[in-house]
């Protein structure tokens, strides 16, 4: 469906953020260190400067705020507010990236692309985890999630389906669902835990349903025969025995015999034994109980009647004299067993002793699933964190490079510097096979190394890496050699790095620690001119800005980048200028909106907890009711003010924080900032604290939607209509419905489920949402009266974006004029406007466009359509290298598959067909599927090959 407004509210956006750590401070009752030194450095006159500022004014009142009376605000000091002094430059540092991270992007996108087009089926699975590993660094997990299942659905054994089917789970992060089990199937053979213990190459099945969802076996009669059949002892059974002590197994020797070459050799071969009746098996350390179940199943080929100690008998009485038969049906049976985590501690080591690769799996299954859970369980971490433990797992087939990057992964998410961390991901080293694996197991080492302060094997892992081909752990070299004293040595590896694989932002932002004044000021500009996405650089000037006494500079310096992609140590940068202007209210809203991204994060460089700080603000700014928390909330979302209505919502859940439809607001509002993970959490959250079945349905609905399982989410909306017919019932099937090309009929269905959403009982924040999507609808219909409505409908509720609908109505109408003045008052009313101006630039003359998108792209860099815009101009002026330049400017910074594709057009049309085949591998890398990239790749192929002839 064309231009569908649905996207803008739950849309993401590739950002290729370079997160940095949280930001330093100089604590004012120690000694100062860096600028100046000593007791007198400039940091600490500063300090003492707003120390003075803040003590005197304090408690002033000021107009714009409802404060209390002034013998009611109690004091505060600036060693209350700011106890760990200010930040300052000297002590901030970026972080390095954990993933894989190219001088050239595209190129490696290209050859990814090609590698999979290229590999044999059973070489394909291996191919998708490397392509994953390399979109980690693109900040789109569903590229990401893409990846995993496409490895998972051409993974060749069993080892390969289990590790990849628990990713995809813990992806989902599914063990926060109270009430599900880590062994509950999601109803597709892709991640059904017994679909994953069945072996067989069979890519196309993996979407299916599965067959979990049956009644109880039907295996009654076959157990009663066959305890009948093995209940047999008179004498007159069997033509044999063995003996166990004095008790006599009475057997049939060619039953025996069938079990194993050993067997038949020594029944009916040369040896003593194929002549005698009796024979004695006491010395083979078998008990009686054990010989007899070997009986039954010689002659039943079953084991359900044996208890689970037998059946390990068993195993190991098959692994002893080579009954490879018996040896499969024990190590399934025993596989059937485990169901939890004290089952699979129970039967792992007898797997591995007795080298039963089902049992095993099934094992790693359980501990796999109940991730993160188990990482904290020692009985668990025991049997993957030494050399040994690996060894054992490998001679039964079951430890794998894909395998100890999950582990270790998860382990660095939840304490980098531990010894687990540190063992896994040795573990991981070990069984690299490929380069690519060797690049990311290394430089990840060389990570964890640097986070612990181990500098010299920081060096040494970093250095490993590189000698693989990883160029971007040369920046962990570097970084290692300044710790450890180097800095001239940092500084001429990254010049060397700079000159010899020409300018990328990372490599000028690292080279940016190394040297000091203008030099330092040039890298850090270049850095964010080729990269607006790194974070560092911005922080950095904003503090030096804080340094100067510039602190209404410093402030929009950080909100260049807040303003198109936030994280939690940005915020807290700002806060933390905030205090120090004594803006208690912009700062309390920033310290809310880090804590929504990150509960559990601690401000002034770790020292105190968010919520701390909390507790510190809020006596300092106006008391709101939660009747007041709406109203404020209601002009925040309609002021697109995202991290202000954030604010707002976490105070509302102080008073109230099992409330599931505040969660829902705030994943929405995270949905908005592209802050998926967190959004997730709250969606999570929403249904965990849901009371009522129907609404519980509606969060699980978006739960699966939101992973890519959209027939799974529209079961879910139909089943809660069919307990409760209610707004957000009807609204999520309507988004699902609607995301997808929709002929006249569907289009009818979807208005249909729109109206009987607004129908139901809901508030102004979400009906404006529903009026603005059924407008879009009407538009695609060619309805644009009814459109119109719609938008005015919602506009009437304060649903500022309608005005971008009701511009495109305008647009339609052929009545430009209007269409401009829309988005003009949206731009005037939106606190996040970049869109606006870039949809307003659809509306007027070539001149006011280009200003226009030279302000979104200000704004926000990462958006696409101005590069894509001024591309197509100066190519339609025949500037073919300033078209192909302006694309290739921004594809420095975001990958993105329309700016491929169009530089890809423009390759082909001046003739250079390699770099229009190279910029389709790496579009059709991000997107096999898009058709128009399909047809121009096979256009250019063919052109290339007539060309060779």
């Amino acid at each position: 469906m064309q231009n569908n407004i649905f996207t803008t509210m739950r849309s993401l956006k590739v950002v290729d953020g370079c997160k940095s750590s949280q930001v330093c401070a100089v604590n004012p009752s120690g000694p100062a260190s860096g600028m100046g030194g000593g007791g007198g450095g400039y940091g600490e006159k500063l300090f003492h400067h707003l120390h003075d500022h803040i003590r005197v004014n304090s408690i002033r009142s000021r107009s714009s705020r409802n404060y209390q009376a002034p013998n009611e605000t109690p004091s505060v000091s600036i060693e209350t507010l700011l106890p760990y002094g200010l930040p300052m430059t000297d002590l901030l540092e970026p972080q390095i990236e954990r993933c894989l991270k190219s001088v050239d992007l595209v190129d490696t996108l290209a050859r990814m692309y090609r590698k999979i087009d290229n590999s044999p089926q059973f070489e394909k699975s291996n191919a998708y985890i490397e392509q994953g590993l390399i979109f980690r660094g693109l900040s789109d997990p569903k590229l990401v999630r893409r990846s995993i299942q496409s490895a998972r659905q051409h993974a060749i054994d069993v080892h390969t389906k289990v590790v990849l089917a628990a990713w995809l789970r813990f992806e989902r992060r599914e063990d926060e669902l109270i009430g599900t089990s880590s062994m509950d199937c999601c109803g597709r053979n892709i991640e059904c835990p017994k679909a994953n213990l069945v072996p067989g190459y069979d890519p196309e099945s993996v979407y299916d349903h599965c067959i979990c969802p049956r009644g109880p076996r039907e295996d009654d009669d076959d157990d009663l025969a066959m305890k009948e059949e093995g209940c047999s002892t008179s004498e007159e059974d069997g033509d044999m025995s063995f003996f166990i002590g004095d008790d006599e197994v009475r057997c049939f020797r060619s039953k025996i015999a069938s079990l194993s070459t050993p067997f038949r050799t020594m029944l009916y071969g040369d040896f003593r034994e194929s002549r005698r009746e009796k024979i004695n098996f006491t010395q083979n350390g078998f008990s009686l109980k054990g010989m007899r179940a070997a009986e039954i199943f010689s002659r039943t080929k079953r084991l359900n009647s044996f208890e689970p100690d037998i059946v390990l008998e068993l195993l190991s009485f098959a692994n002893r004299f080579c009954c490879e038969e018996m040896k499969a049906s024990c190590d399934a049976h025993l596989a059937s067993l485990v169901h939890d985590i004290e089952d699979a501690v129970l039967f792992f080591d007898y797997g591995l002793d007795e080298t039963a690769y089902f049992l095993v799996a099934a094992c790693l299954q359980v501990f796999l699933r109940d991730l993160p859970s188990s990482m904290h369980n020692a009985n668990v971490m025991r049997l993957f964190c030494s050399s040994e433990a690996r060894e054992k797992m490998a001679a039964v087939g079951h430890a794998s490079f894909t395998l100890y990057y999950f582990l270790s992964q998860i382990a660095m998410e939840i304490d980098m510097k531990s010894n687990t961390t540190v063992m896994l991901l040795e573990r991981l080293v070990e069984c690299c096979a490929d380069c690519w694996q060797k690049q990311i197991a290394l430089h990840q080492l060389g990570v964890v190394m640097l986070e612990r302060k181990e500098y010299k094997d920081a060096q040494h892992w970093f250095e490993a890496a590189v000698e693989e081909g990883n160029l971007y752990s040369l920046v962990g070299v570097a970084r290692a050699k300044y710790k450890r004293g180097h800095t001239y040595s940092a500084y001429k590896l990254m010049s060397s790095l700079i000159s010899d694989h020409g300018p990328t932002g990372w490599m000028y932002q690292e080279r940016s620690l190394y040297c000091a004044g203008k030099e330092k000021m040039m890298d850090l500009n270049a850095a964010t001119e080729l990269d607006p996405t790194l974070v560092f650089p911005y922080k950095y000037r904003a503090v030096m800005l804080l340094e100067e006494n510039k602190i209404g500079a410093a402030v929009s310096e950080i909100n260049k980048i807040i303003g198109f992609t936030i994280s939690p140590d940005c915020l807290e940068l700002r806060a933390w200028f905030l205090l120090a202007l004594e803006d208690y209210d912009a700062a309390l809203r920033d310290v809310r909106a880090l804590l929504t991204l990150n509960p559990n994060y601690m401000v002034f460089n770790g020292k105190m907890h968010g919520n701390q700080l909390v507790e510190l603000l809020k006596p300092l700014v106006q008391k709101w009711s939660q009747a007041d928390c709406w109203m404020q909330l209601y002009d925040r979302w309609s002021s697109v003010d995202d991290i202000g209505s954030l604010a707002v919502v976490h105070h509302m859940l102080e008073n109230d924080p099992g409330k599931s439809l505040l969660r829902f607001r705030q994943s929405l509002l995270l949905l908005r900032l592209n802050c998926q993970k967190a959004a997730m959490h709250s969606l999570r959250l929403a249904r965990n604290y849901s009371n009522f079945d129907h609404e519980r349905l509606v969060y699980e609905g978006w739960i699966l939607y939101d992973t890519g399982h959209r027939e799974e989410a529209l079961a879910k909306a139909e089943e809660s209509i069919s307990i409760q017919r209610s707004f957000e019932a009807f609204f999520l099937k309507a988004y699902i419905l609607a995301d997808s090309s929709l002929d006249a009929e569907s289009s009818t269905y979807v208005i249909q489920l729109l109206e009987d959403a607004l129908k139901c009982p809901s508030d102004g924040l979400r009906k404006g949402q529903a009026l603005n999507n059924l407008g879009s609808i009407y538009v695609d219909c060619d309805k644009l009266d009814l459109a119109a409505n719609c938008y005015m409908n919602a506009l009437n509720i304060k649903h500022t974006r309608a005005h971008q609908g009701l511009a495109r109505v305008y647009h339609l109408k052929n009545q430009r004029k209007y269409a401009y003045d829309e988005m003009t008052r949206l731009i005037e009313k939106a606190k996040n406007n970049a869109s606006a101006y870039e949809k307003r630039s659809e509306y007027c003359d070539r001149d006011m466009a280009r200003s226009d998108l030279a302000m979104a792209t200000q704004l926000d860099p990462v958006r696409t359509y101005p590069y894509r815009y001024r591309a197509a101009i100066l190519m339609d002026d025949h500037k073919e290298g300033e078209a192909v330049q302006e694309l290739t400017k921004a594809i420095n910074f975001i990958p993105d598959l329309q700016l491929l594709h169009l530089r890809a057009a423009f390759h082909d049309s001046t003739g250079n067909t390699g770099a229009a085949l190279s910029d389709c591998e790496a579009a059709l890398c991000l997107d096999p599927d898009h058709v128009e990239t399909v047809e121009l790749y096979t256009r250019a192929r063919e052109r290339a090959k007539e060309q060779q002839k």
